[in-house]
């Protein structure tokens, strides 16, 4: 028997999915019980409790945001000494981009059954300004088409839906002047987007960093320089609709412990989706300091 706790999203609370999930895996012999998020900073509540009762497993049920919730629960109680649970991915978001990558099942019976029986393996985390992201941190134009984009519209079109806010904001559009430092690595100039990856894909699947593994203890990052005003409009629809594209060809590439950006104005820097800001910061690595229960064939891991 394992015992597991979801944390599940408020929105999904009357899911029929989630429910006959949850009822098959105690059908199994599993114990699993249901709490449910209602404001910002329950997930990590949930989590940190879970692990003071000794669940062997938290299950986040929601999307890239819950699952950041959760994993900063999972770290304050490994800060306090507490058993550490093992994490369970319950992808019910808009995007998913984390557990899509990691190739966990998206319907809730086969992700629900993946968390409670996968033997977990150990990952990175990402930290900034004292902040986890288990999956991106993005910033730059690309961060803030993400913020503007309206859940409503990212549903009924999915990935066209930043294109379509993108091109809406593209008047707006300054580039972001900053410097980056890190070991035997150095930049500095304009940013149209930053992506500093522990996984490999934001925005609904928009590889930015494709190399990019969860158990490697470095950070990928990429930078996509400002290019001619005349050319940004092409370059924002390349970077949307072919992602991987216009960053692999045209970016500022380097896989570090750690690296600093210093910009001339706050930057506005998405993690996991949740946004911070700031004029001075620092990303690290966490190595290993959480245990995930993922698919074998997951290929953001280390193959041995």
């Amino acid at each position: 028997m394992t015992t597991l706790r979801v944390v599940l999203h408020g929105k999904q609370a009357q899911n029929p999915a989630v429910r006959a999930a949850v009822a098959s895996e105690r059908a199994a012999g599993n114990r699993v019980d249901v709490r449910v998020t209602w404001e910002p900073g329950d997930g990590v509540r949930l989590a940190e409790e879970a692990a003071r009762l000794g669940t062997e497993r938290v299950v986040a049920g929601g999307g890239d945001g819950t699952i950041n919730e959760v994993v900063s629960g999972l770290l304050a109680a490994r800060g306090t000494g507490q058993r550490h649970p093992a994490l369970g991915l319950l992808p019910l978001g808009t995007a998913n981009d984390f557990a899509h990558a990691c190739r966990v099942p998206l319907e809730p019976g086969p992700a629900l059954h993946l968390a409670a029986t996968a033997t977990p393996r150990r990952i990175d985390v990402g930290r900034v300004a004292g902040r986890p992201f288990i999956n991106l941190a993005t910033g730059g134009f690309g961060a803030e088409i993400t913020v503007e984009t309206s859940p409503t519209l990212k549903k009924l079109l999915h990935g066209a839906a930043y294109l379509i806010t993108g091109l809406t904001h593209l008047a707006e559009l300054r580039p972001v002047r900053a410097t980056f430092t890190g070991p035997e690595f150095s930049w500095s100039g304009e940013l149209l987007v930053l992506a500093i990856g522990n996984g490999r894909q934001a925005g609904g699947g928009h590889v930015l960093c494709r190399e990019a593994l969860i158990d490697d203890g470095v950070l990928d990052v990429s930078i996509l320089p400002d290019v001619p005003r005349r050319e940004r409009a092409a370059a924002l629809r390349s970077l949307i609709q072919e992602g991987k594209v216009a960053l692999w060809r045209h970016s500022v590439t380097a896989r570090l412990p750690w690296v600093e950006l210093t910009s001339d104005e706050p930057l506005q820097v998405n993690l996991d989706g949740e946004p911070i800001s700031g004029k001075t910061l620092r990303f690290d690595v966490l190595p290993g300091v959480v245990e995930v229960c993922l698919p074998e064939e997951t290929p953001l891991v280390r193959q041995v």
